[in-house]
């Protein structure tokens, strides 16, 4: 495996969080079928800023540091980028269709005219964060 594919995915990882940030950030942000409250943003926020400096920190810092501090740093910021994916395919169950008496219409949303950008975005995340663990499991970075 090439470390290059690591670094092109962990760009493609800071784009996901942050345009999910931008899609999501007004108080009660509503984009799919219901309104979202700010908990499950600010999780996926803040894990994937943490996610990716402790990430970009373990890509950078290879051998400079001592062997324990870098398989710290990889082992945090691993953990954060499942966090992130996690949270990421909870935020995509407001495209679910809602069924029943009480359930309501759903909402247009700014950016697309359904789930496809969310559903490229998280469902990637997911892929790019298997090919982290993968590559830290093997040591290719």
């Amino acid at each position: 495996m090439s470390p290059v594919i690591v670094y092109v995915l962990t760009a493609l990882a800071a784009v996901v969080v942050v345009l999910t940030r931008l899609r999501l950030r007004r108080e009660r942000a509503g984009a799919g079928r219901v309104t979202i409250a700010r908990g499950p943003v600010a999780v996926h926020t803040v894990a994937g800023t943490l996610a990716l400096l402790l990430w970009v920190a373990f890509l950078l810092t290879g051998d400079v540091v001592s062997e324990n501090t870098s398989t710290l740093l990889g082992i945090l910021a691993l953990v954060l980028w499942w966090v992130v994916a996690l949270a990421g395919l909870m935020l995509l169950l407001r495209w679910l269709p809602a069924r029943g008496r009480h359930a309501s219409g759903a909402v247009e949303d700014s950016w697309s005219s359904g789930p496809g950008l969310s559903l490229l975005g998280h469902v990637g995340m997911v892929a790019g964060v298997l090919v982290f663990t993968y590559a830290y499991l093997v040591k290719a970075v």
